[in-house]
Formats: structure tokens, C-alpha cells, sequence
């Protein structure tokens, strides 16, 4: 028997969620199991370029370019059942990078379209992924009322913060994923345990060194440093930032209250990188350990575990947001394998408490070890 799963995406991005679908697939007894492309959906013109260039080359239209609060939810459903949905709904108001204004601001309430989807389509599954940050937005209140409204809408829902580099990602980047199963299913969802990439190589050199990148790749531009910032970056050791760096004071930046402590850092090249992020001005686009110089797109889209075949449409700037929007492939690949391990091996675990306080997040509640 081969079962595979019809995928419909909002907030697609360029695709990382997308391709670790595309490349998860199980074999169980003999049965194959297995998540293809439906539909997808994101506000950006060049995003969405990148995600039909590169996952939907055969049916652009698949791919719709709009506002989410204009998409037409019922029409889209009687012309394309679903399976499955996936929504990394916008995190700008929940990082803690930016001003957390959680559910007052723009992007807080933007999750209910992923709610509304879960009503009108009805998939079997979901998987909902925003920063960790969400956890204590609006002192948590955010939190809990984003998992009661999934509860709400039938779905056993099983959140759990994941940090990437405990899964092969060589970045640290924690991100919350939320998997739902419908009720009717009868299903608990199975963290995946980190204990199988326990000892795979996840530093930065590795990444970026480990195979060398063609001078003439893809979305591997330089970016044009000004004299000063490469001064300032003559003195900032592997690990520093600009403000832990010993700058003469002529270099040093004017900053008063909070001083963000990926300004001008340095990756260490022996650590997974820090964050990659897609927003943000001049300091924020992570820095070579040893090369006077930010990295390259391509060299970001390494660290985010995006193949070199992978081509980002649009600006240099447009695809360093994309770049830093995206969810890694490889730990999206890994989750949905889990999803697909649950399903077809029908795991039921009755006991698994309601996963709402802060606490449980420090480990994981259960692991679901990947069978070869």
C-alpha cells in the first residue's frame, strides 16, 4: 500500500516547510508513506517565485501570491482537498528581537487563518511552527489561547520547542512546532528524539567549508562592506559581537539601552551559528569568523540546510528575508517523518497530559526514536 498525504500550506515561504515534506517518506511493513505539494500560499511576489521555481515547477497556479485576509477559503477548498496543512504563521510580534507586541499587533492575529483553515478543510493533521518567543508573549496568555483554539477546533494538539542544532541544523534556532492530530484519529504525536544526530558535525565551518561553494553558485553575492564596518570587523574575534569586542572608540557603535547581542557577531566557526534572521539593518547579517564580511545568501541558505540547487528569486535583500523566514528543510523533514511514523504505525497514547505550561518545554514530554 502507498498512502500519501495531500499538503496545503499558508505562510509558505519559500519552501523549507515544503521540502522537508517533499523528501519525508516512510516504509513500514512493507507500506510507503509519504506527503505531496496541494497548494500553498504566501503575500510576497518573489517568495512565492522561489517556492514554484523550486517545488511546484509544473503547476505554477498551485501557488497563490496573495494577502491571507483576501484568500477565499471556501472557494479554495471545493477545488483542492487537503490532507494535511501547514501554517508557520508570521512571528514578527512574538520574537523577542523585535517589540513583542503579541496579539496587539499586526502579525499577532494572523494565526486565526490558520484556525479558519483547520474549520473549513478539516485535514487529518497539522503542523504550526512560530519562535519560541510565543510562549510568553502577552505574559502567555497568546499561548494558551492559540492552543485552545486549535483544541477547539478538534485536534489532539502536541506543542514542543525544538532546538534545531539537537537535530542536525548547524544554527541555534528554537523554534516552537505545534502538531495536531484530528480527534477522530485517536492519535498522539511523538516527539522526535534528537538521540540519533547526537554526533553529527553541526558547526558553521562545516557547513559552509564541507562542500567548498562555487564561486559562480546561485545567490552567493558579496555584499559591498563599507570601509568602517570592515575596520570594525578587524577587531571583533570569532564569538564577539560589537559590543563585547574591544573597538577603539572611534569604531565603536552609538547605541543607548539594549544592545542586541547579534550586532556585528562574528560566528564562531567550531558552534552551530547563531539565529539567522530575515529582518533587520546593517549588523544583523551574520558575519564571517575569519573574512572581513557578511555572509553570502547562499552561504545563509547553508546554515538554514538548504541544498545549493535551491534557487532564492528576487533582490539579494528580498532573498536574505527569505533566507531567514524559512524553516530549515532538514529538521521540517524530521517532524514530518515522525508524523508519518504516528500514522502508519496507528501509536495511541492515551496518558499524555494537555502540554499548556511553560515548564514542559524544558524536555520533551516523549520521543518517537526514527526506525531505519
Amino acid at each position: 500500500m502507498n498512502k500519501t498525504y495531500r499538503l496545503g500550506e499558508l505562510f509558505s515561504g519559500p519552501g523549507g516547510i515544503a521540502l522537508g515534506a517533499k523528501t519525508a517518506k516512510v516504509t513500514v511493513k512493507g507500506s510507503s508513506y509519504s506527503i505531496s505539494h496541494a497548494w500553498a500560499t504566501d503575500y510576497d511576489k518573489d517568495t512565492c517565485e522561489t517556492y514554484r521555481n523550486n517545488l511546484s515547477p509544473e503547476n505554477h497556479k498551485s501557488v497563490i501570491c496573495c494577502d491571507i485576509r483576501e484568500l477565499d477559503f471556501e472557494r479554495l477548498a471545493e477545488i483542492s482537498e487537503i490532507d494535511a496543512l501547514a501554517f508557520g504563521f508570521p512571528c514578527n510580534d512574538f520574537s523577542v528581537v523585535g517589540k513583542q507586541k503579541g496579539m496587539n499587533g499586526v502579525y499577532g492575529p494572523l494565526y486565526a487563518y490558520g484556525v479558519k483553515a483547520l474549520n473549513i478543510f478539516k485535514p487529518q493533521w497539522f503542523l504550526a511552527e512560530n519562535v519560541g518567543g510565543l510562549r510568553n508573549s502577552n505574559d502567555g496568555q497568546a499561548f494558551e489561547k492559540i492552543l485552545e483554539e486549535l483544541k477547539k477546533d478538534g485536534y489532539n494538539v502536541t506543542p514542543h520547542l525544538y532546538k534545531f542544532e539537537q537535530y542536525g541544523v548547524p544554527q541555534a534556532r528554537h523554534r516552537i512546532i505545534i502538531v495536531g492530530f484530528r480527534n477522530d484519529l485517536d492519535q498522539v504525536f511523538q516527539v522526535p528524539s534528537p538521540e540519533p544526530y547526537k554526533d553529527m558535525e553541526v558547526s558553521s565551518r562545516n557547513a559552509i567549508e564541507n562542500l567548498p561553494i562555487p564561486e559562480d553558485a546561485y545567490n552567493h553575492e558579496l555584499t559591498k562592506q563599507s570601509k568602517a564596518v570592515i575596520e570594525r570587523l578587524k577587531y571583533i574575534k570569532p564569538g564577539e559581537n560589537a559590543f563585547t569586542a574591544d573597538i577603539p572608540k572611534h569604531l565603536r557603535l552609538n547605541v543607548r539601552g539594549a544592545k542586541i547581542s547579534q550586532i556585528y557577531k562574528r560566528l564562531d566557526p567550531d558552534k552551530p551559528a547563531y539565529t539567522v534572521t530575515g529582518s533587520g539593518g546593517g549588523g544583523t547579517h551574520v558575519y564571517h569568523w575569519k573574512e572581513n564580511r557578511a555572509l553570502t545568501n547562499r552561504e545563509r541558505a547553508r546554515l538554514q540546510t538548504f541544498p545549493d540547487d535551491f534557487i532564492f528569486q528576487g533582490s539579494k535583500e528580498n532573498v536574505r528575508k527569505q533566507i531567514g523566514m524559512a524553516v530549515p528543510p532538514k529538521v521540517a523533514k524530521i517532524i514530518f517523518e515522525a508524523i508519518l511514523n504516528s500514522l502508519a504505525r496507528n501509536i495511541y497514547q492515551t496518558s499524555t497530559p494537555n502540554i499548556i505550561s511553560n515548564r514542559l518545554f524544558e524536555k520533551p514530554q516523549h520521543y518517537a526514536v526514527p526506525k531505519e
